[in-house]
């Protein structure tokens, strides 16, 4: 129970109260008039707890402040009082300074299981949650059905990420109370972090039936039916959430990754503009519009999207990636290599830009450095057979052909079934001049995949007089 829910006895209008008219004004001047002119205490008192309350109830919490700490110096040994200071103190957040209000409090009055329900609260504020629980404890110990304090402690077990603890708090409480609207949404979430999404989505469905405008639980639910690759449902929910509050921008923002989950790139896009109209500064959405329109191939859009992420994240590696892919893909090498390079002084072992920058330094010929590119590739990476297939090629091109064929080795070994590594095995057999070895490799290649007779045709267009390929090349 609130220890602000005294109504000020001398405000009588409820629309003045609510919207603070001049009567309220008059009458708090009246109030601090009679302090000034030092009535009695008991007269004193009676007008300072007036003015606290009045206050509290605006939401002027400095000013609350202000007149309790002259309460305080008629009754220093008032537990209420020093409670009623900490509440205050926990509204203006200032959390260390509540709790030794309770403290203080507790050594007037160490059985009050509201107080200690509020210490806990308090110490969760402050992140000490273990201290926390200890607090909401001894409130059960002397009020065993105190819910307050019981889902406090589910809450502090939720923060503590021991969301089993929180689970059996949270259903404990339901049983009791089947319509407890704030278990169900705090049970949905505990599910979630728990994997179990169709539990998560039940309980927040029931929290939906008994809070139906609630837009946080409406975007949960998305978060989990996403999570099930639900999108269409997903998107649904989002729906909602933006209809009950539109200048949402994480529920834009999901909508959006819903969206390009489908492949519906233009919705998502429009959705990722929605959001950056509410947050102009918001980096992954400036990042996945940038990744939308690469993907539908419009390059020089999807550069001033990562430009701009760039810009409000000077270490956001992942755009310069996608930067670096888009100048890549319009052949401008160079700007795509320093984008590269720049990702890779931020994440040294994130090999899919080692494979880029290798892939973009072999097409610039500068083939020892690509070749030091695809290592550090497999170092990060060391079951990628393409990448020792590409790394193969860089080498049979400098003449390490025995190094070469180890790598092709390496890169058969991890996919038998891919006919690139067979037929580019077979090159360099072929230098090496184990023809025999060479025409199998090449039979196994043409066997995987047909298209690479053609490719054979096309590289070696003089082998047909040759009798050990013509044999080949007529075989089906």
């Amino acid at each position: 129970m609130s220890l602000f829910n005294v109504d000020p006895p001398y405000f009588d209008d409820e629309d003045e109260f609510e919207h603070g008219g001049s009567h309220l004004d008059d009458e708090i001047k009246k109030l601090t008039e009679g302090l000034k002119n030092g009535g009695s205490g008991t007269t004193n008192i009676e007008a300072l707890e007036e003015i606290v309350n009045f206050y509290f109830e605006s939401e002027k919490y400095e000013e609350a402040l202000h007149f309790i700490n002259l309460l305080l110096d008629f009754i220093p040994y008032s537990a209420d009082t020093w409670q009623r200071k900490g509440i205050i103190l926990n509204n203006l957040l200032q959390y260390e300074d509540a709790r030794s209000c309770y403290e203080r409090a507790l050594s007037l009055d160490p059985v009050d299981s509201e107080l200690l329900v509020n210490m806990g609260i308090t110490l969760e504020n402050l992140n000490r949650m273990t201290e926390a629980v200890s607090y909401f404890d001894r409130a059960l110990e002397l009020d065993m059905n105190n819910e307050e304090a019981l889902f406090n402690k589910g809450i502090a077990y939720e923060k503590l990420e021991q969301y089993d603890q929180a689970v059996k708090i949270f259903q404990f409480i339901l049983d009791g109370k089947p319509n407890h609207k704030e278990a169900w949404y705090e049970l949905g979430f505990c599910y979630d972090f728990l994997d179990r999404l169709e539990d998560s989505l039940r309980c927040y469905d029931e929290h939906l039936n008994l809070d139906p405008y609630n837009y946080n639980a409406w975007y949960n639910r998305g978060i989990a039916l996403n999570r099930m690759a639900m999108h269409q449902k997903s998107i649904e929910s989002y729906e909602m959430v933006l209809a009950i509050r539109e200048d949402f921008p994480a529920g834009w923002y999901n909508k959006g990754n819903a969206f390009a989950s489908m492949g519906r790139l233009h919705d998502a896009i429009d959705c990722y503009k929605q959001t950056l109209r509410y947050e102009p500064r918001d980096v992954p959405a400036w990042h996945n519009m940038g990744n939308a329109y690469e993907e539908l191939g419009e390059n020089k859009e999807a550069i001033k999207c990562f430009t701009r992420t760039i810009k409000y994240d000077p270490d956001h590696y992942e755009s310069y990636f996608g930067r670096g892919s888009c100048y890549d893909s319009l052949r401008q090498y160079r700007k795509a290599l320093a984008d590269y390079n720049t990702a890779l002084s931020i994440c040294r072992d994130y090999p899919e830009v080692w494979y880029a920058k290798a892939d973009v330094e072999y097409n610039l010929r500068k083939l020892h450095d690509s070749l030091i590119s695809y290592r550090m590739v497999l170092k990060y990476d060391p079951k990628n057979h393409q990448a020792w297939c590409d790394y193969g090629d860089v080498l049979f091109e400098l003449g390490y052909y025995r190094q070469a064929l180890r790598s092709y080795n390496k890169s058969i070994a991890l996919n038998p079934q891919w006919a690139e590594a067979y037929y580019s095995r077979a090159k360099v057999l072929f230098v090496l001049r184990r023809t025999l070895d060479a025409l199998e490799s090449l039979k196994t290649s043409f066997t995987l995949d047909s298209e690479k007779k053609k490719q054979f045709k096309q590289d070696f267009p003089g082998v047909k007089s040759i009798k050990e390929f013509a044999n080949l090349l007529k075989k089906k």
